[in-house]
């Protein structure tokens, strides 16, 4: 079992837990209230700070029910936290943009992490000719 070093910068949200048997993901929440307009862009808080064990990295993505309920999408699509981003003031942000207007509340479950092992040292090497199977070229729905 790995151990992470977490340091909360607000009181008044939920302290993180891990919820057995229904995922393998840890909710986080909006550590400030937060008012947004249509097409406005904001940093939110999560209200935490985290040194990762060492070889890891936090994957930070939206709740499956972000977008219904608060109108966000997380403007990188994806949040990535490696090792070196481990400070006392290195603290985890969601990057919303708002594609109506929004309220969210302190404690309001709006994304989730989960953390990964460092992708391992790879070589490319280069060839003229791939020797597996041809699918087509355009993921798994094939040709245009």
């Amino acid at each position: 079992m790995e151990t992470i070093q977490i340091r909360y910068v607000s009181d008044q949200i939920e302290r993180l837990t891990y919820i057995g048997g229904k995922s393998d993901w840890i909710d986080l929440r909006a550590a400030e209230d937060v008012v947004m307009k249509k097409g406005e862009h904001r940093l939110i808080s999560l209200g935490v700070a985290m040194k990762l064990p060492e070889g890891f990295e936090a994957h930070i993505v939206p709740r499956s029910s972000t977008f219904k309920n608060f109108g966000l999408i997380l403007a990188n699509h994806m949040g990535v936290v490696d090792g070196s981003y481990c400070g006392d003031n290195d603290i985890w942000y969601f990057n919303a943009l708002a594609v109506r207007d929004t309220q969210i509340h302190v404690n309001d479950r709006i994304c989730q992490f989960r953390i990964m092992k460092n992708q391992p040292s790879i070589v490319f090497e280069e060839t003229s000719h791939l020797d597996g199977p041809d699918r087509g070229g355009f993921g798994s729905t094939g040709r245009n």
